[in-house]
């Protein structure tokens, strides 16, 4: 490394149009990273609306740069301010690009979008390499049907990134459940970057102050998440139905519909819990990991960080993946399914009340995950922890391993 100093820095990009998947990923890994290297600071790079709505650990700090939201046309415009969609691209490239040169990071880690949104990290890359940065892709298991993602990736010219640019790929999964590159046609030299870490194992934070729980978390309860809740309307809709049906069902339940849910159907959805002797519901919790723990099951659409926490807290989990706009979470919960990790719900439009019922009830006789033994699920974390040990040098205190599976 060019740079000689006693302390480490890290710099995350992410890129967060909406939702909270990108945004809780990353800021997984950046706790991980300071409890385990003590010189270590990170700084997340995230367009995230209510990225201050999160605590963060002692030396883990963002910048966040103008927020952008994707239309249902698939373009983007301004989330806030009064510019088009391109001067607000400049401007987080400009914040971008004049973060990493004052922070001058040893490592920066780009979550998902190898150019960032609309190729707006790339001049922070190729600024970076000469000095001698290492320039990590982190990837979650599954990015969509290949059918798909290779013609989008083909579109935003990403090959000579990864090909040039990038030191690893990072993916944040299992090639036994998913690999998120099937079926696109990449060099042997780009294959060869690839290092599969294991899922994130996520825990209940024990820094900061302890997070006030609803009363319902104070005897078993099911939680229903939908994320970030910006397409969770009808997984609310059908637990709604399912305890108006049948009000005797297993366990009470705690909604949790998520911040980007429309404030009109969040309004309807809190009527109709409030007049359920046993549905509470809440619009966000910034731990959500607290309630997962100490819900007796699951129901969720299947999302990455999601799908993380029911695997670390062992929970039986009931999950109903979306297939629009993308099929990532459908591919990701069809195959745990069949692994026997989690059970599914297929969205069928219908929304039978009585079929989810059914599938609640059958809930808590279904097997927990660790009854499954799948070698290597849950240590993304630590293989994260691992392959950045040597380029922090004395920083490290984490023994280094020989080796790590890599991409065929």
């Amino acid at each position: 490394m060019n740079i000689k100093r006693a302390d480490r820095r890290i710099l995350i990009y992410s890129h967060d149009t909406m939702g909270l998947g990108h945004l809780r990923r990353c800021r997984t890994i950046a706790h991980s990273l300071v409890k385990n290297f003590k010189q270590v600071s990170v700084l997340i790079l995230s367009g995230s609306p209510i990225i201050g709505s999160f605590d963060f650990r002692a030396r883990v700090d963002f910048v966040r740069v103008p927020g952008v939201i994707k239309l249902r046309s698939g373009e983007y415009t301004s989330l806030n301010l009064h510019l088009d969609v391109e001067q607000t691209l400049k401007l987080r490239g400009s914040i971008i690009r004049h973060t990493a040169e004052m922070f001058e990071p040893d490592l920066f880690i780009v979550d998902k979008e190898p150019m960032g949104l609309r190729g707006e990290v790339l001049e922070t890359l190729e600024m970076l390499k000469p000095r001698g940065t290492r320039l990590v892709l982190g990837l979650r298991d599954v990015l969509d049907e290949p059918r798909l993602l290779e013609p989008e990736w083909q579109r935003k010219n990403v090959l000579p990134a990864l090909r040039d640019l990038y030191d690893e790929i990072w993916v944040y999964g299992l090639p036994q459940i998913c690999d998120p590159l099937e079926g696109v046609s990449l060099p042997i030299s780009v294959r060869q970057k690839m290092v599969y870490t294991g899922y994130l194992h996520r825990e209940v934070a024990t820094h900061g102050a302890p997070p006030r729980l609803p009363e319902i978390t104070n005897r078993p309860y099911l939680l229903v998440t939908t994320g970030g809740g910006g397409d969770g309307e009808a997984l609310i809709e059908w637990v709604l139905r399912a305890y108006e049906h049948d009000p005797l069902l297993p366990y009470p339940a705690l909604l949790v519909l998520g911040p980007f849910m429309q404030p009109e159907r969040q309004a309807e959805f809190m009527d109709r819990a409030a007049r359920l002797k046993r549905v509470d519901a809440i619009t966000f919790h910034s731990h959500l990991e607290a309630l997962v723990a100490r819900a007796a099951g699951v129901v969720a659409m299947g999302g990455y960080n999601t799908f993380c926490e029911v695997l670390s807290m062992d929970k039986r989990a009931l999950i109903v993946p979306r297939t629009v706009p993308r099929l990532e979470q459908y591919i990701r919960i069809s195959r745990a399914a069949k692994l026997g990790l989690i059970s599914m719900l297929a969205d069928d439009g219908r929304y039978d009340p009585a079929v989810m019922a059914a599938a609640l009830r059958r809930l808590p006789s279904q097997n927990r995950p660790s009854e499954i033994v799948v070698p290597g699920l849950l240590e993304g974390l630590e293989n994260v922890n691992r392959l950045v040990a040597p380029w922090l040098e004395s920083a490290a205190e984490v023994e280094v391993p020989q080796t790590l599976p890599r991409s065929a």
